[in-house]
C-alpha cells in the first residue's frame, strides 16, 4: 500500500496503478515507445501526488472528495447507442463547422462530418494520428501538460486513449471552426472518459477550435480532459470551451498553450453545468509581443461548484495578457477563481490585467475569489481585481419603471454581465450563439429571490 501524507489521501492510487497496469497490457502495446514513457510519467506523477485535497492550496476552495469517491471505470467503448437525434440542439451542431463526436472518450465517424480542408491541414481523432506518425504529435504531444502539479492532468496522460488533433501548417488559414463535441452516455456511477486533445497551429496560420461537453441526465460520471495548445509565432489560435453536463456528473478539465513569438490566443472557457467543474489553466509566453486573452463564463445553481484554477506566465519581455471572470451564482452554489500572473524577471514591458467579478442573487451562494501577481521584473504594467456583489436594485427599479416584468428586468441585468464575456468571442456567428445559449440558461434563474 502506498503511503499517505497530510496532504494528500492516496489509498486510490493502488486501485489506479493496477487499471494503468491492465491497460498497457491490453490496449497500448502497440504505442510507440515516447508515448509508453508519457504515461508511466504520469502514472508515476499521480502516485506521488495522490488526489488533492483542500490542504492543498491550489485546491483549498474546492473539495474533490466526490469525485475521488467514485468507483473509477474506465469507457471501453461507447456504453450506449447514440444517434444524430440525441445531438440535435445541443451547442453549435447547428454551426457551419468540421465536427468530430466522441461518446465515451471514443471516437464517432458516423456521427462526425468532416469537410474539404486547405492543402497541409489535418483533423482527425488523435488515436489515428498517433498510429499514422504524424510528426506533430511526437513533437508535442505531453510536452507541456506534464501534470506535475495537477494530479488529474497526470492521470489523463496515463489513461486517455483518443481526442482530437489539429495541425495547421506555417501560412495557412482554416476559415471554418472546428468543433469537438463529447457525450457521455453512460449513466453508470465511476464511468470516465479521460479525452486528450492537441491542436497546433504553425506560423502565421489560423484556426478556431470548440470543444463543447454534454452527457445523459442523471449520470455520475467523470469527464477528464485535457487540451495542449501550440501556437507558434505570429500564429492566431481562438479556443472555446462549453461545459454543459448534467448535475450529478463531474468534469475536471486541464489546459495549455505553450505561445510563440507574435501569435495571439484567444481562450474562453463557459461552464454551465456538472456537480463540480475545475478548469486548471496554463499559459507560457515562450516568446516576445504575445497577446492573450483568457476568458470565462460561470453560471450555476443548486450545489454546484465552478472552479477556475490559472497560471499566466510571462517568460518573454513585450508580452500582453489579459483574464477576465464573471461568475452568477444561485442558490446555495460557488464559484472559484484562483488566477496567479508570474512575470519572469526576463519579462520586462509585460502588460497584464486579470479580473474577476462575481454576481450573487442569493445569500446562500458564495464566491471564493484570489487574483494574484508574481512580479520579478521592474518595468511592467500589472493590475489585478475582484469584485462581489448583488444585482442593483436601482437598476431593476428603473427597468420595471419602463414596463419591465421584474424575471426580465433580472435576467436582462444578468445578461448585460455575462455579455461582458461573450461580447469578447471573435467569430461572430458562435458569440451569437453562445449570446442566445445563455439567455436561455438564465431563464431558469428567474425565480430565485434577489436580495
Amino acid at each position: 500500500m502506498i503511503a499517505t501524507t497530510e496532504k494528500n489521501t492516496v489509498r486510490e492510487t493502488d486501485a489506479c496503478w493496477e487499471s494503468f497496469q491492465q491497460l498497457l497490457k491490453d490496449q497500448c502495446a502497440n504505442d510507440p515507445a515516447w508515448l509508453l514513457s508519457a504515461r508511466k510519467a504520469g502514472i508515476s506523477t499521480f502516485t506521488e501526488l495522490g488526489y488533492p485535497t483542500t490542504a492543498d492550496e491550489d485546491w483549498r476552495f474546492t473539495n474533490v472528495t466526490p469525485v475521488t469517491q467514485l468507483p473509477f471505470k474506465p469507457s471501453l467503448g461507447a456504453a450506449n447507442a447514440i444517434t444524430a437525434k440525441t445531438l440535435e440542439g445541443k451547442a453549435f451542431m447547428g454551426q457551419a463547422t468540421i465536427k468530430l463526436v466522441f461518446v465515451d472518450g471514443h471516437y464517432q465517424p458516423a456521427l462526425s462530418k468532416l469537410a474539404p480542408l486547405p492543402a497541409g491541414v489535418v483533423v482527425q481523432n488523435l488515436a489515428e494520428a498517433i498510429r499514422s506518425g504524424h510528426p506533430s504529435v511526437q513533437a508535442h504531444l505531453a510536452h507541456y501538460l506534464r501534470g506535475e502539479s495537477n494530479a488529474f492532468a497526470a492521470l489523463n496522460t496515463a489513461f486517455f486513449r483518443d481526442g482530437l488533433f489539429v495541425h495547421v501548417p506555417d501560412n495557412v488559414t482554416v476559415e471554418t471552426p472546428i468543433h469537438l463535441l463529447h457525450y457521455t452516455s453512460s449513466t453508470e456511477a465511476g464511468a470516465v472518459a479521460h479525452l486528450r486533445n492537441l491542436i497546433h497551429v504553425g506560423k502565421n496560420a489560423k484556426a478556431t477550435v470548440i470543444e463543447s461537453f454534454h452527457g445523459a441526465e442523471g449520470g455520475r460520471y467523470l469527464t477528464n480532459q485535457a487540451t495542449e495548445i501550440v501556437a507558434d509565432q505570429d500564429a492566431f489560435v481562438e479556443h472555446i470551451k462549453f461545459q454543459d453536463e448534467p448535475e450529478t456528473a463531474y468534469h475536471l478539465g486541464s489546459f495549455h498553450a505553450n505561445i510563440g513569438k507574435g501569435a495571439k490566443v484567444y481562450a474562453h472557457s463557459i461552464a454551465l453545468g456538472a456537480a463540480i467543474s475545475r478548469n486548471s489553466i496554463r499559459t507560457l509566453f515562450s516568446g516576445p509581443r504575445v497577446d492573450c486573452i483568457l476568458n470565462g463564463l460561470y453560471a450555476t445553481r443548486g450545489q454546484q461548484i465552478a472552479d477556475h484554477y490559472m497560471v499566466v506566465e510571462h517568460a518573454q519581455p513585450h508580452c500582453n495578457s489579459h483574464e477576465y471572470f464573471n461568475g452568477i451564482l444561485a442558490d446555495k452554489s460557488r464559484g472559484v477563481f484562483h488566477g496567479r500572473i508570474l512575470v519572469r524577471p526576463i519579462a520586462q514591458k509585460t502588460d497584464a490585467k486579470q479580473t474577476n467579478k462575481n454576481l450573487l442573487l442569493s445569500d446562500d451562494a458564495t464566491a471564493n475569489s484570489k487574483p494574484q501577481l508574481e512580479i520579478y521584473a521592474d518595468d511592467v504594467k500589472c493590475t489585478h481585481g475582484a469584485t462581489i456583489g448583488q444585482l442593483n436594485d436601482e437598476s431593476i427599479f428603473y427597468l420595471r419603471a419602463r414596463g419591465i416584468s421584474l424575471d426580465k428586468a433580472r435576467r436582462m441585468l444578468m445578461k448585460a454581465f455575462a455579455g461582458e464575456i461573450i461580447e469578447r468571442v471573435q467569430n461572430f456567428a458562435l458569440r451569437e450563439e453562445l449570446d442566445a445559449i445563455i439567455w436561455e440558461h438564465l431563464e431558469a434563474f428567474d425565480q430565485i429571490a434577489v436580495h
